[in-house]
């Protein structure tokens, strides 16, 4: 399953969710039931994923948290706040940037139309 194909699915079970639950609530809702809805189509989901950051010579073990990473392809980063700043896109590039990985999508809750929440976020990923 490509990264696209990952994302089509994390897309419409966030619509699901906002569908059911409505914005408002807190992140960490949000993260978890998206996270159930996943795994109910069989998607290998991991939660609250420590990363590590290479620095010079050194490995700091903990160098950043990833909300969700789904087949481990694509990194969903969750918000439930009153609008999006510039530094949360950029935020969700380093994340993609550090773990080498091509895809994320920040996905902001708290919008009346889930669809003006979702935003895909590339680092060098080839287009099928």
């Amino acid at each position: 399953m490509t990264e696209n194909d990952i994302a089509k699915i994390i897309v419409n079970c966030a619509f699901k969710v906002h569908t059911t639950l409505g914005p408002g609530l807190l992140e960490s809702v949000y993260e978890k039931v998206l996270a159930y809805e996943l795994e109910k189509y069989g998607l290998a989901v991991k939660r609250q994923v420590s990363m590590k950051v290479q620095y010079d010579d050194i490995t700091f073990d903990e160098g950043y948290r990833a909300d969700l990473i789904v087949e481990e392809k694509v990194i969903v980063e969750l918000k439930s706040i009153e609008s999006l700043a510039p530094v949360h896109y950029k935020q969700l590039l380093t994340y993609l940037r550090l773990s080498d990985l091509h895809l994320g999508l920040l996905i902001n809750f708290n919008e009346a139309l889930i669809k003006d929440g979702i935003h895909r976020i590339v680092n060098g990923l080839e287009e099928s």
